[in-house]
């Protein structure tokens, strides 16, 4: 056996055990959410977070924005999000390019992602193209298509400024036709008129795609596509302006939960008068001690004008433990059915 085919064996060894996205609608969260409310510490977090979504899905007036940030997706959450768009329980979603692009993006085109069964020595991961996310595992050839796909999708498109949510509505548009997972979130949230934003969209395999597309035309002596950060800003603060009543559903931190928060001062400083938002739940395992911007409370958001505190909570808990059992006790209350849609994609249609 030559050293390429001991790789390969290897390789396929090492990527050989799927993570199995976890489905909502096949177990009944309530009685152990109920029960949970009944307890103290994180449990009891975890049931006022759950009635707390449930109010949003049951307030007519309120728009609910799922913020993702992390990588719950490559963990076994990314049906469990496509559920949500599917079913009409959030209206827009913020998060990070990694979620969009390298995770949701990347299985739709017929990748996987894999469950580590050993963690062997990440310099032997590199050797054999495999990238490490904690106990999970990616194929970086597979990766590298992806970075590829996103390039063919831009040199595709008129070249000038794009918000990050045009240009991944264009990546739904690509996977209807050409898109080999039906439950995918960038595809779902095409399909409903979901608008999504990354506003740190070039920090994945989008970066990588975007860079080659505009190197390329650079050298061919032509225009090319841009992501524009401000738009990304000024279109996000105009839903919210159209939202009026808005609600976070927040897994994780850092530029997503901060971006979809200062949508609120972002409407002051227009001139508009909007209320902060009066609906949020955060699940995160940030510490609050360092104070930084991905770990402060809810609570503190309150003090920049940004969110309620009547109506807020923190969960600190892994959220692959938490999300799912807040969704499917969301999904079986069935709060959602009555939900009129916002379709809040359409309102850039218009202008």
């Amino acid at each position: 056996m030559n050293d390429l085919t001991r790789n390969d064996t290897r390789k396929a060894e090492l990527l050989s055990n799927v993570v199995e996205h976890i489905d909502i609608k096949s177990f009944d969260a309530r009685p152990i959410v109920d029960a949970m409310k009944k307890m103290s510490f994180s449990s009891r977090d975890l049931g006022r977070a759950a009635d707390i979504y449930n109010q949003m899905l049951a307030d007519k007036d309120c728009s609910i924005f799922l913020v993702i940030a992390g990588s719950t997706s490559a963990g076994g959450c990314m049906d469990l999000y496509a559920e949500l768009i599917r079913n009409n329980m959030v209206d827009a979603v913020v998060a990070t390019g990694a979620t969009i692009v390298d995770m949701d993006f990347f299985e739709a085109l017929g990748h996987k992602h894999y469950q580590a069964l050993e963690i062997p020595d990440d310099d032997t991961l590199r050797s054999l193209y495999i990238d490490r996310i904690y106990d999970t595992y990616i194929d970086e050839e597979q990766l590298q298509q992806t970075d590829h796909t996103i390039g063919e999708i831009a040199n595709s498109l008129e070249p000038r400024p794009y918000s990050s949510r045009e240009f991944i509505r264009e990546m739904g548009k690509w996977l209807t036709v050409n898109g080999k997972k039906e439950n995918s979130l960038v595809k779902l949230a095409y399909e409903h008129d979901v608008p999504i934003f990354c506003p740190a969209f070039t920090d994945s395999s989008a970066g990588f795609g975007l860079v080659k597309h505009q190197v390329d035309r650079m050298k061919e002596g032509k225009p090319y596509l841009t992501i524009d950060s401000i738009a990304d800003f000024r279109e996000l603060t105009d839903i919210k302006i159209e939202a009026g009543v808005s609600g976070l559903l927040m897994i994780g931190g850092g530029v997503p939960k901060n971006f979809v928060q200062d949508t609120v001062v972002c409407a002051e400083i227009l001139g508009k008068e909007v209320d902060v938002h009066k609906y949020a739940v955060q699940i995160t395992v940030a510490d609050v001690r360092d104070g930084a911007c991905s770990s402060s409370t809810l609570q503190e958001a309150a003090s920049w004008g940004k969110v309620s505190t009547a109506l807020e909570q923190m969960v600190f808990a892994e959220a692959t433990t938490a999300i799912p059992l807040i969704a499917s006790d969301a999904y079986h209350r069935g709060h959602w059915r009555d939900r009129a849609k916002r379709s809040f994609a359409k309102l850039f249609d218009r202008k």
